[in-house]
């Protein structure tokens, strides 16, 4: 009954928000109220639901002063000259821009948080995407799947927890499986190409269409005559490369909105003090010696008071950040309802040993090659401490009837990361979609196939090499 009703209210919450029936924020809350109801919960759903809080209160507090504090950074201008440069390297090329999104997402996720790889990747890249017309739903998807990947590194999460639930040693895990995450990335940069290459077809076909209907207006104006249209060279073509002047006429469109050149939160001569600040606080959180929440608290107070010294700029700053904050948290503090019910009820459990119960005996020396499959549904499903310390053991045991080693196991277990980071249950994901505007359902309907594309690449790769026993 629970495995039923634990792959019930799975199924229904992804078809709510797959459909937009409902936002992501009333599906997490109603959908397993309503079937932990059904599974006998009662009034111990409440106790059920603040347990879930408890444990993503220190995220939502996390990611409520990560937005303030690179919110803060965008608004002084600390990202100004990487979108200088970037706009220089991409030009007016899409295909560009979506590949170059793609390596700094992955450069980024070497410090193994994804919710700060996300903030920085949106905050430098997004106004790019908007001045050039390129959808940002590609800009979530492309750094969903590069972060999702680099996602195995060792103090990333998931090997560390691979590796203390089976206790082995974590470089034995990450060590074999790094031509994996080579493979898995240049899936990643050529679906990056990929998608970059069909945006740089829609724009131009749109632009086309414009030039069509300008020409047209301009004909008739003169009474039908043929005209040499000059309108047309008055916005430069984002389907190719072009000259300087292009480029520099797309700087300054980059810099004429949402990176406004002359707006009034530039602090140009504390540009230093605040790269320190925020290499400080990169520094500190790759070192791991203090609480990541505690750590951002303490940043997001002294980039206050270091940019904004009055009491009332100091509002204003947190003000304008204010509407990705509450959509946020509150997704976070939603999705505390479902881990709640989830864990509460014992459908995790339930779910657990159903998979690991249903695998037939034939399977057993192939195990390996099952738990990295597993890992892919499983891991989107479930929070990773939920797989690698509840489900894998049981796989492992079962494996090492056959002679496979809990190591193989756990290099097999990390492939279906890539799946796992565009999960409702990862709160970086909702962030990333949060800060690009985009629905979870616009970004899940482009992403869900090209990771799990990305997870199956790395286990074959595994296989192939001999790091995972086929």
């Amino acid at each position: 009954m629970l495995v039923a009703l634990g792959l019930g209210m799975v199924a229904t919450f992804m078809y709510l928000i797959m459909t937009k029936r409902a936002t992501p924020v009333v599906a997490l809350i109603l959908v397993p109220t309503a079937f932990g109801l059904f599974a006998g919960a009662g009034l111990g759903l409440s106790d059920m639901i603040t347990d879930g809080i408890k444990e993503l209160a220190p995220t939502a507090a996390m990611l409520f002063f990560a937005i303030v504090f690179f919110g803060i950074m965008i608004d002084v201008g600390l990202f100004d000259p990487i979108v200088h440069r970037v706009v220089r390297l991409v030009r007016n090329d899409p295909a560009r821009l979506v590949v170059g999104t793609a390596v700094l997402a992955s450069v980024v996720s070497l410090d193994g948080d994804g919710s700060t790889t996300f903030i920085i990747v949106t905050s430098a890249l997004l106004p790019l995407y908007l001045k050039l017309g390129v959808s940002p739903v590609v800009l979530t998807v492309t750094a969903g799947l590069a972060n999702g990947t680099m996602n195995i590194l060792p103090w990333g999460g998931p090997t560390a927890r691979a590796a203390a639930a089976l206790n082995v040693d974590a470089a034995d895990v990450f060590v074999p499986m790094v031509p994996s995450l080579i493979a898995g990335m240049l899936v990643v940069l050529a679906f990056s190409y990929h998608l970059g290459v069909l945006e740089r077809r829609r724009i131009g076909r749109i632009e086309v269409r414009e030039s069509i209907l300008v020409g047209a207006g301009a004909r008739y104006s003169s009474g039908g005559g043929s005209s040499n249209n000059e309108s047309g060279n008055d916005r430069p073509s984002h389907g190719g490369s072009t000259g300087g002047g292009s480029d520099d006429a797309l700087e300054g469109e980059a810099f004429s909105g949402v990176l406004d050149p002359n707006r009034a939160t530039l602090r140009p001569r504390l540009l230093w003090v605040n790269a320190a600040l925020t290499v400080a606080l990169l520094a500190v959180l790759g070192a791991n010696v203090v609480a990541i929440p505690v750590l951002f608290m303490i940043a997001a107070g002294l980039a206050l008071v270091i940019n904004f010294p009055h009491v009332k700029e100091q509002q204003a700053a947190i003000t304008r950040h204010s509407s990705s904050i509450v959509s946020v948290v509150a997704m976070v503090l939603a999705a505390a309802v479902l881990t709640g019910v989830f864990t509460g009820t014992g459908m995790v459990d339930a779910l657990a040993h159903w998979l690991t119960g249903a695998i037939p005996d034939w399977m057993g020396p192939h195990l390996a090659i099952v738990t990295g499959l597993l890992s892919i549904p499983l891991t989107f499903l479930m929070s990773n401490d939920a797989f690698y310390f509840g489900v894998l053991p049981v796989l492992s045991e079962t494996a090492s009837k056959y002679g496979i080693d809990p190591s193989e196991i756990a290099r097999a277990s990390i492939t279906g990361q890539p799946v796992h980071m565009q999960s409702p249950l990862v709160p970086a994901i909702l962030l990333l979609v949060a800060l690009a505007a985009v629905p979870l359902a616009d970004h899940h309907k482009k992403v869900l196939w090209r990771a799990a594309v990305v997870s199956v690449t790395m286990l074959g790769v595994g296989a192939l090499i001999g790091a995972i026993p086929f």
